[in-house]
């Protein structure tokens, strides 16, 4: 099997996005919430590069700002459902019984209802908030990352250095930590990379349907939200929030492409 290129140009528009989000106010000193009426609905310019909302908003501000929440909902609901997952995974995988057939009612609990519709559900009952959609998108998405690590526990607890290491009363704490999660690390880290690209998604959707993070907060969805009644007039609206949802979501599905080819590889070694 060819070894796939490390994929240079999605980590560097990746690594880009990030440092523009956290470091881009610093450097375009533009307020995201100063209304300006003399500049309602303004195409791309010099002074404002990707144009104004119907308020005058400065759209580039927002979407620098913007990123931050989206961000921030991203990694964090994906570290909360990715550790979930391992946790649950390896127990359900290493120890078996009725901890496994626990973990396959709850999975299948939570897999009963469409994941959108089960979020759409939670939040409408619950005031969204960043630490809020965290929580939500985390409880509705580490299934994925659970049966993953379920299934690969299995094939680790039945090779035979796992069993002579159980005859020898090695502990059980020690043999998870020292030998199962270094060999569930390729995995981990892929559903990771996959959890924040379907996280950002997630809350994309939800705060165009006016679900997600609420005024006078903002993430790339809301802003993409807030274009919608003016699309056919103002295309940039729109376009630049999504292109920015895109372009995360689409390097993030590339580099997971990538460490799950060289994880395979390194199984096969």
């Amino acid at each position: 099997m060819s070894k796939k290129n490390i994929p240079y140009i999605s980590i560097t528009i990746l690594v880009s996005i990030i440092l523009i989000t956290i470091f881009g106010s610093f450097i375009y000193n533009v307020s995201p919430y100063e209304f300006n009426k003399n500049a309602i609905l303004q195409a791309p310019s010099l002074a404002h590069p990707f144009g104004t909302d119907r308020l005058g908003r400065d759209i580039l501000a927002r979407v620098i700002e913007g990123g931050k929440a989206s961000l921030i909902i991203g990694v964090g609901s994906a570290i909360i459902a990715s550790v979930i997952g391992l946790v649950y995974g390896v127990i359900a995988g290493y120890f078996k019984g009725w901890w496994d057939k626990t973990f396959v009612f709850v999975v299948d609990l939570f897999l009963t209802f469409p994941t959108f519709f089960l979020l759409l559900t939670l939040v409408s009952y619950i005031e969204a908030s960043t630490l809020i959609l965290i929580i939500v998108i985390a409880i509705t998405g580490w299934m994925g990352t659970a049966r993953l690590i379920r299934s690969q526990s299995y094939q680790i607890a039945s090779k035979p250095f796992i069993k002579v290491l159980k005859i020898a009363n090695v502990s059980n704490y020690k043999i998870i930590f020292k030998y199962f999660l270094p060999l569930l690390g390729p995995i981990f880290f892929v559903s990771f990379s996959f959890g924040v690209s379907g996280a950002i998604l997630a809350e994309s959707g939800l705060s165009f349907l006016g679900l997600g993070v609420t005024p006078p907060n903002m993430s790339w969805g809301s802003i993409l939200s807030d274009g919608k009644s003016v699309m056919e007039i103002a295309w940039w609206v729109s376009f630049f929030p999504g292109l920015m949802i895109f372009l995360v979501t689409f390097t993030l599905i590339q580099i997971s492409d990538y460490l799950q080819e060289l994880s395979n590889q390194k199984s096969i070694n």
